[in-house]
């Protein structure tokens, strides 16, 4: 892989710990601070919809910008958040440590754009393998964010603003790197091409929808089960806190280890019968948690509800490229991101509901629907078009 994949790698290691950071902490910081109980989960909200806003506006300042410009300057709003953040939570104010989880969304709206620099500094049929290099670097994150919490406590008298001033440091530490070594690709320089007449366009192809919508399936489907595991699993079924983070923290491990080969299924199989495989082992996620509520059932429908996810997530990913021209590229990224990440937002903010009107059961079968759907239009899209992914494994995919 070239230079720029693994500079995007360790950039991305480092920056995108802020994720899991918020998600472990957010509501444990909130809970003296917020005005009351009901309002500790809006950090982690705000987190959330500050991804799903920004993605579409970060797409067109990397268009204007250039993508190393637009990287650095988002590690300094980076850094500059986690600051606030360290100093809302010093001073006890749920107002500033608020602005701060948004703040974060927007880098983080930012460092989803790695993987598109990634895929664009290497050849078309390298694209998967460059898609799933930087969805390896979650693994890092993953275990990165949470233990800041636990060294926080070394740097500062309260361990959540220690852990704060810690991830300070990832963000400089990600702006160095990309600071030194990433250059950006030839195209990255400013495009001159109509966004208006791109996003028409792109709004009429039926590939760049398939590749959107598997991104997006993915997303959406994952966070709608993953947000209510541990309410149902805690709360409904009685199971202890440390049985509910082991099933958690297996799920994510299953989220990110498959990108470890999804860049070779992705080239053996093509795009299609990757997105077909996501799909299934989705299905099989809902079948195993209906069968029982029992702690193994949890465990493997997580497991299960993981991989599909990177399956769908990397097969869309790396589609896209595929589907428009050029210099249609960064409205297709940032429309194609909007889908995905406001599919993840909508699903982190019903599920809750959901859970509560139909149970863990309704809620898994509210998701086959979605499957059945996905499904009838990726075999609609092979009838209308042909494609040669479909024809011979190994092949791109168009």
């Amino acid at each position: 892989m070239p230079a720029n994949v693994w500079i995007l790698f360790f950039a991305q290691a480092l920056a995108m710990s802020g994720t899991p950071l918020m998600v472990f902490a957010a509501a444990l910081a909130s809970r003296d601070i917020a005005p009351s109980p009901a309002w500790v989960t809006l950090p982690a909200a705000l987190l959330v919809a500050g991804t799903a806003c920004s993605v579409y506006p970060s797409a067109q300042l990397a268009r204007k910008w250039g993508r190393k410009h637009l990287f650095m300057s988002a590690m300094m709003v980076g850094a500059f958040a986690a600051l606030l953040a360290m100093v809302a939570l010093e001073h006890d104010s749920f107002i500033g440590f608020s602005s701060a989880a948004l703040l974060l969304g927007g880098v983080i709206a930012v460092c989803q754009q790695f993987r598109f620099a990634a895929m664009e500094s290497v050849e078309k049929e390298q694209m998967p393998m460059a898609a799933s290099r930087l969805l390896t670097a979650g693994l890092i994150s993953a275990w990165l964010g949470p233990e800041l919490v636990f060294f926080g406590q070394y740097v500062m008298d309260d361990t959540f603003s220690g852990a704060f001033l810690l991830l300070t440091g990832l963000f400089i530490g990600a702006l160095a790197v990309l600071g030194l070594g990433y250059k950006n690709n030839p195209e990255d320089a400013h495009s001159s091409s109509s966004s208006r007449c791109s996003k028409r366009l792109l709004l009429k192809n039926p590939g760049f929808w398939i590749a959107a919508a598997s991104g997006a399936v993915g997303y959406g489907v994952m966070s709608f089960i993953m947000t209510a595991t541990p309410i149902s699993m805690h709360e409904l079924d009685q199971f202890s806190l440390s049985d509910t983070k082991r099933v958690i923290q297996s799920h994510i491990m299953a989220m990110f280890i498959p990108s470890l080969f999804a860049g070779f299924l992705v080239k053996a199989l093509g795009h299609i019968r990757m997105i077909y495989s996501g799909l299934v082992i989705l299905a099989g996620c809902i079948l195993v948690g209906v069968i029982d509520n029992s702690f193994m059932h949890y465990w493997w429908a997580l497991i299960a509800l993981g991989v599909a996810w990177n399956f769908l997530f990397v097969a869309g990913t790396s589609l896209l490229p595929s589907v428009y021209q050029p210099e249609q590229k960064h409205t297709a990224q940032g429309l194609n991101d909007t889908m995905v990440f406001g599919a993840q937002t909508v699903g982190a903010l019903t599920s809750g509901m959901a859970l509560q009107w139909l149970g863990w059961s309704g809620l898994l079968l509210a998701m086959l629907p979605v499957i059945v759907a996905m499904t009838g239009l990726v075999a609609w899209w092979q009838q209308t078009r042909p494609l040669e992914e479909g024809q011979h494994a190994g092949a791109a995919g168009h």
